[in-house]
């Protein structure tokens, strides 16, 4: 489930907006890394920035979902999002895939909206990937055969194993990994639970 055997033109067949959430990764790294472009333009305009959301810019709780730091950042974000994106897109299909990922991200945004200072500055969508670790948890609780035990063994080591280093490590945006978690498994319990009704 979580091993990738397909050729890089199956993959891009067989998840098509994994593929492009990828593509736009690594787009707009290019843009703010690569001296070509206006870098500072487009740090400064996508880049979730606390204040000026306040001050009515809402596009910045999108748009850091797609933006990272540095490409550390982003081949690891985007690496993450190859081992668990797949299978999920595969299960709810495209749309649901994304509006798990987008609302995962918002709400992880919003968040820091509301708790950091109006300084803070983020990029990332660690928010939105947490979002996957969330709904594949409400899986397990609610939808048990839709994973065999050795798959959500996998799934709850990483998800404990990744809120770990959230803590560990400097720099993170922790309350986008916990608030990115609690959407995702409130998205799955909420339509798991229609399902069931």
């Amino acid at each position: 489930m979580f091993t990738r055997t397909e050729s890089f033109r199956e993959f891009i067949r067989f998840y098509p907006v994994v593929s492009i959430i990828i593509a736009i990764h690594f787009l707009l790294y290019l843009l703010t890394a690569l001296p070509i472009f206006p870098n500072f333009w487009f740090k400064a305009t996508f880049s979730g920035v606390n204040l000026y959301i306040m001050e009515g810019e809402y596009w910045r709780l999108v748009t850091p979902i797609f933006m990272h730091g540095g490409f550390t950042h982003v081949l690891f974000n985007s690496f993450s999002l190859v081992l668990f994106g797949p299978a999920l897109e595969r299960l709810l299909g495209k749309g649901k895939f994304l509006l798990v990922y987008l609302v995962s991200g918002i709400l992880a945004n919003v968040a820091t909206l509301l708790l950091e200072p109006l300084t803070y500055v983020h990029v990332g969508s660690s928010g939105a990937i947490f979002g996957l670790f969330g709904y594949y948890i409400s899986m397990i609780l609610f939808r048990k055969h839709m994973l065999s035990q050795q798959n959500s063994q996998i799934i709850l080591i990483i998800c404990a194993l990744s809120l770990i280093m959230t803590f560990i490590q400097p720099n993170i945006n922790i309350t986008a990994h916990i608030f990115g978690l609690l959407g995702g498994f409130l998205l799955g319990a909420i339509f798991y639970n229609k399902k069931r009704d």
